[in-house]
Formats: structure tokens, sequence, C-alpha cells
């Protein structure tokens, strides 16, 4: 049996009590006690993440620019502006989605990306392929030496600031942007491309660094949360999770990632491009808020329409709006604000179709 990996503050969760899984060969903390009360803490004050299990990749070279451009279907063309940073997908030629990205721009001849735990391994694998079939010159390093932190809340930037000092610069950090401030003991690049719908930071710096900063943003306040809060609060914020909301046998035009794949009035040739415009859409991503009692929506669960059937693929219990609500794949005809019904077990539960995302900076955004 192969021993699951750890993240530099394993021994900072275990000491906090939390119960830990494995998740993607990883052992995580999945909450420290109560995962409502972690939830709450994020939407209400601020709390934080472990996510140093996501890798991170440096590409460096002449032609990083251009293998990105071919690479990921979002356009880092649009990216002039050092530390301006970009949401994407990496497909395969049949237009499936291998991850779902990050690339941060810092010079031309640098750009980094950050991968999902799960896929790094298949994602590096494809990128060292995609690099030999375009020939083009530049390096991919994978950083092992790394620690990340998410550290979301309405009062997560402000905590931030005062438990780490040199961060103070990144006040004026403009969202979806990435910054290296200069000074003070700690190397680190600080960034706002959140995955919980509340403001905040992503803290990246050596793994030597890991228990003192973690330390720091305890002792200023922010609460540990685990992988249970995250999910609930991903999912209110309307965010795909890879592995259920899509995959390599899903486009992203049928995943609600439209907007991450630059395809009007750009003719960029990218990895997919010729197998999305053929297919083009064929579902539509919404979301869904359980109507009426005796259940919770999960993901796999069978959403009946007036159109034909659809899949829920991402479903719990919301804490923000003490409901049940779900991200489904659903038949093109399907309006929001209609009713469909959901088999749950041996019951068929009405819900209404909404439009995500559920709750953004705190606030309730379906009826």
């Amino acid at each position: 049996m192969t021993a699951l990996r750890t993240t530099p503050l394993n021994a900072a969760h275990r000491a906090l009590g939390a119960r830990m899984v494995d998740f993607g060969g990883w052992e995580m903390p999945v909450n420290y006690g109560s995962q409502l009360e972690e939830h709450h803490a994020v939407r209400r004050d601020a709390g934080m993440f472990d996510v140093s299990h996501m890798q991170v990749v440096d590409l460096f070279g002449s032609d990083a620019r251009e293998f990105l451009r071919r690479a990921i279907a979002n356009d880092v063309g649009r990216l002039a502006d050092s530390g301006k940073a970009l949401y994407s997908c990496l497909l395969n030629d049949a237009g499936g989605v291998i991850d779902d990205l990050i690339v941060i721009f810092f010079r031309d001849n640098w750009f980094r990306m950050v991968v999902n735990a799960s896929t790094a391994a298949k994602d590096i694998a494809w990128l060292e392929s995609l690099k030999t079939r375009f020939g083009l010159a530049l390096d991919l390093e994978v950083r092992t030496d790394l620690a990340m932190l998410a550290v979301q809340g309405p009062n997560a930037r402000e905590r931030v600031g005062q438990a780490l000092p040199e961060t103070v610069a990144a006040s004026v950090l403009r969202p979806f942007s990435a910054t290296r401030p200069e000074g003070g003991p700690l190397e680190i690049m600080v960034a706002r491309t959140g995955y919980t719908g509340e403001d905040g930071y992503e803290l990246v710096f050596p793994a030597a660094r890991a228990e003192p900063v973690w330390n720091a943003l305890f002792k200023a306040g922010v609460r540990p949360c685990g992988l249970g809060a995250r999910d609930t609060l991903r999912l209110e914020a309307g965010m795909n999770l890879y592995g259920q909301d899509m995959d390599e046998t899903v486009s992203p035009l049928d995943a609600g990632l439209a907007w991450t794949v630059a395809l009007a009035g750009n003719r960029r040739d990218f990895v997919g491009r010729g197998a999305l415009c053929a297919r083009g859409q064929t579902r539509q991503f919404a979301g869904l808020v359980l109507a009426e009692k005796g259940g919770v929506l999960r993901g796999q669960q069978k959403v009946l329409t007036a159109h034909g059937e659809g899949e829920i693929t991402s479903g719990s219990f919301s804490p923000t709006l003490n409901r049940s609500i779900a991200l489904a794949r659903l038949p093109m005809q399907v309006e929001v604000g209609s009713e469909v019904r959901v088999q749950v077990r041996d019951r068929e539960l009405a819900a209404k179709v909404v439009k995500p995302p559920f709750v953004r900076n705190g606030k309730i955004l379906v009826q």
C-alpha cells in the first residue's frame, strides 16, 4: 500500500486535532471539529486552508508565452501586466478537460501555473508531451519546495497584513492578480484568486516557513478550515471541482466554463479547439435549489425535466442558505426559474433551476 503524501503542515493539523483523510493520495484535514463553524468563519470573518498539496509549476524560456497560447484554452496574450492571472482549462485533443488551472504572468520568459493535486502528474506529463509536439524552447520546473495557504473571508486581507507585515504592499492588489512583495524575512507570492466566493489571499512561500506562517495567522485570529468547508464554500460560490463537475470526458462548454475558452474573434490554434468547434455546446450548466424537504442533493443524482434527463455533478447542504443546493448538467432548453424533479433515493423531489453563484461576498444571490 502506497503511503499518503503529506504537506509541511501535517504536524500542525494533527496538533489541532484535525480529522485527516485521503484526498487524492494526500493526507489532508477534512475539519478541525465543526465543519459548519469553519464554513461560517469564512463567510463572516476569516479562515485559512492548507492547499500545499496543489502543484506549482514554473515555465521558463523565450517560448513560454507561445507555448501557453497553444497549450491552454484561454489566451495568455491577454496577460500584459506582471502579476496578472488567468483561469483556464488544459484540454486533450478531443476537447475534454485534463485539468482546470491558474496561470500567472511575471515576465515574458516566466509564467507560473498552479494545478490540482490529483491531476498534477498527468498535467506535467501532458505539458512535457506538448513541449515536444510544438518544438518550443522552455523549461518546466516542478516546485516541490513551496507551501501554499489560502486565507479567505471578509477580514482575511486585514488579518494577513497583521500577521505578515511584509505583505502590506499587497493591500492594493487587484482581484485575479499576484505580487511578490520585496523585503522582509519571507520570500512570498501573494495572490487574489480565491475559491470560496469571499475575498482574501493565497500565499505561496518556502515550505520551511510553513509552520511559522500558519502560527502567525492563527495568532491573528484566522480560523483553520478543512476540505469539508472548502467544498461547501466553493459549491455556494458556483465553482467547479475537477473530477466531479468536469473531467477528460467533458467539454468546458458543457461544464459552465465557456468563459475560460477564448474562441470568438480569436484564431489561436490551441489544443482541443477543433473538437470544441465541431461539437459545440450540448448541455447547459446550472444551479439547483431544493424546494422541498426529504433529502440532500448529491452528485450523480438524476434530474428529470420536461426536456429530458440531466444529472447533478456536485451537491450538498448549503450552510449559508440553510437549504440543499447543487450544480447540474441539464438539457439546453431548460430555463432558469423553472421547476425540475431530482431523484433522491426512492423519491422525486422538486428543485428550482437558478443561475450560479448561490453566494458571493457573504450575500445570498438566489431565491
